[in-house]
């Protein structure tokens, strides 16, 4: 079963975006018709059917997408201003506009200026999965293609649940129910245990049924190495401490670290009736009741299932694209398609340039993209592995990008980077460095477009999964790339992360980390023998954070972990280059003061939705 994309674009305003457009006395669940398509003319035409699922796998990418948050304008038109990135202590805005990413760094997020596309996208699709189910019997294809196809639903259903579960902790289950307008809905809120057993339920369903891997026309799809991946990810947030804490109300100076810990038992209006929500309910929506320890040797297990498939690796071939060579390994892995990494991936249309419109520097007429902060730049360490910070390590402040873990240089666009230059008719004609210094001319300095204050407010520019070999709006200088939603160097890290916490740094957990360091051209590449517990776990979320930069995990990762209250409560940071003549001084600066307070541990639900009276119950501290 192939994607399509363009041809059933009505379909999707049938079915699940018009819930997007509904005033607020709909419900989430409402589908207005905008087409003269039917029920009966999508489900009873193979060719509709199958556009039908392959739009839901259109949207499967919208939580980590580099143009989330966005800003709409008097004239109607939307101006991208970043992604989760943006949001957290990765990157600037791109533009200092009103957006749920600006409301998060400082501090404000709140009902009212939440976006609610997590809510209402994740929805819709859901619906749509469930409108598979509930007319899948009057498909015209093979009983073993409906088999497929109803597997594919369960999982993309399981994976629209997965988001809802990390942006909001426990959610309304609606099971197979189909709802329109005139229907009022019975779901409350569920508890976080409730989300997680449901989610990993589906993908054990749907994984019996899938191939282990997609191939050929049928690459992107669900998989049963996604619905195992999927699982991990699941169980491995269910076991760490924002949901599954060890000590609750015993971290920070006021003795309130988690939702939970400043959650209140709440009284709601439901059908216009008062309902009395106990503490523990409101407390179970943000997590488990009481710690369990075992719950990391479930992820543990999870992981290792994945692991035990052996139907991914690690990308270390370079050798069979001309022209590449060890130092562009990590940035051709990234432009792979069939990619042997990627476990589930957002397809993108062939011969795109879609991260080289955003993130490019203005030159190459790049614009829209989140803008890196010097703390992620300083988390990368050097060549040997060792920290910045470490006296031993090599690092030069007066010339701060050399000898860098080669993953810095694939993924930071930095004063000097090279990047080819755009002709007229949209190819490279060779390439040239990016200037983001400021030189000194008759007492003032001077920069051009790149230049920091000018073309980025960071000095920096992302240079995560762009392709060498593409460029910007370019027509013949593209790439086949497709964006990465769960890969196998995550599931080396998960597992690591969880058999450290159940049995501190064994072998095995050494084995995992080495690898992902070992692929990054690391010299020593091994972690230094003898770690405690502690140490690895530092050890791991530092392999994390560069890793699997501006990948859409660091916004959740530092909340799962119960650090966000370090992370973002800080003053962000840029690089100021100033050139005398030949000499190069590098001045730091701060950019943005981050604001954390705790209940952003978890989203607030939207006002829209709360205000509906259908029995939602607010997050803790919103």
């Amino acid at each position: 079963m192939k994607k399509i994309y363009v041809p059933v674009i009505l379909l999707i305003s049938f079915f699940t975006a018009a819930s997007v457009t509904m005033s607020c006395k709909k419900n989430f669940f409402t589908a207005t018709s905008t087409t003269n398509l039917s029920q009966t003319t999508v489900f009873t035409d193979s060719a509709n059917a199958e556009g039908f699922l392959a739009n839901i796998y259109e949207n499967a990418g919208f939580a980590v997408s580099p143009t989330r948050f966005t800003y709409k304008t008097l004239s109607g038109t939307y101006i991208p201003c970043g992604g989760l990135e943006a949001a957290c202590d990765e990157a600037e805005i791109s533009h200092t506009f009103s957006t749920t990413a600006l409301a998060f760094a400082l501090g404000s997020i709140n009902a009212g200026n939440v976006t609610d596309d997590a809510f209402k996208t994740c929805y819709a699709q859901i619906r749509a999965a469930n409108q598979i189910y509930a007319n899948l019997s009057s498909v015209p294809i093979k009983s073993a293609n409906k088999v497929q196809m109803k597997a594919e639903a369960q999982f993309l259903r399981a994976w629209f649940y997965f988001i809802l579960l990390e942006h909001y902790g426990g959610v309304p289950i609606v099971g197979n129910n189909v709802y329109d307008y005139t229907q009022t809905i019975s779901e409350k809120r569920r508890s976080f245990a409730d989300v997680v057993s449901y989610i990993t339920s589906q993908c054990d369903s749907a994984a019996m049924t899938l191939p282990t891997t997609q191939t050929g026309p049928n690459y992107g799809r669900a998989s049963q190495g996604a619905c195992l991946a999927l699982k991990a990810r699941v169980l491995l947030y269910a076991a760490s401490p924002l949901f599954n804490n060890p000590t609750p109300g015993g971290f920070g100076p006021d003795g309130n670290k988690t939702p939970q810990d400043i959650a209140t038992a709440q009284t709601i209006i439901v059908g216009g009736k008062t309902v009395n929500i106990p503490i523990d309910t409101v407390k179970s929506y943000a997590g488990y009741l009481t710690y369990s320890a075992n719950r990391w040797q479930l992820a543990k297990d999870a992981a290792s299932a994945v692991i035990g498939l052996f139907a991914y690796k690690l990308n270390t071939d370079v050798t069979s694209i001309p022209g590449y060579g060890a130092e562009n390994a990590l940035q051709y892995m990234f432009s792979l398609r069939p990619n042997p990494e990627y476990i589930f991936t957002e397809m993108e249309p062939n011969a795109n340039t879609l991260l080289e419109g955003l993130f490019q520097p203005p030159s190459r007429t790049g614009a829209n993209g989140a803008f890196p902060y010097q703390g992620l730049v300083d988390a990368f360490p050097m060549s040997n592995g060792k920290a910045i910070t470490d006296p031993t390590s090599g690092y030069d402040p007066n010339n701060p990008y050399a000898n860098r873990d080669p993953r810095f240089e694939s993924s930071i666009i930095h004063n000097g980077t090279l990047i080819g230059n755009r002709t007229p008719n949209g190819q490279i004609n060779g390439y040239s460095p990016v200037v983001t210094a400021l030189f000194f001319t008759n007492g003032a300095y001077n920069g051009g477009t790149d230049a920091v204050y000018q073309g980025t407010p960071t000095g920096y520019y992302n240079n995560k999964m762009l392709d060498p070999a593409a460029i910007s709006e370019g027509f013949f200088a593209t790439t086949n790339r497709t964006l990465p939603l769960i890969r196998y160097a995550e599931i080396l890290l998960d597992y690591a992360e969880a058999a450290n916490e159940v049995n501190g740094p064994t072998s095995d957990v050494y084995t995992e980390v080495n690898a992902i360091r070992q692929r990054a051209g690391l010299n020593p590449y091994a972690l230094p023998a003898g770690l405690t517990k502690d140490q690895m776990r530092t050890a791991i979320q530092s392999e994390r954070q560069v890793e699997l930069a501006y990948e859409g995990h660091r916004f959740f990762d530092v909340r799962r972990w119960l650090i966000a209250d370090q992370t973002e409560n800080i003053n962000a940071g840029g690089m100021e280059i100033d050139v005398n003549n030949t000499t190069l001084t590098y001045k730091k600066f701060v950019v943005r003061q981050h604001i954390f307070h705790t209940q952003m541990y978890l989203w607030p639900f939207p006002q829209t939705e709360i205000g509906k009276g259908a029995g939602l119950v607010q997050n803790p501290g919103y």
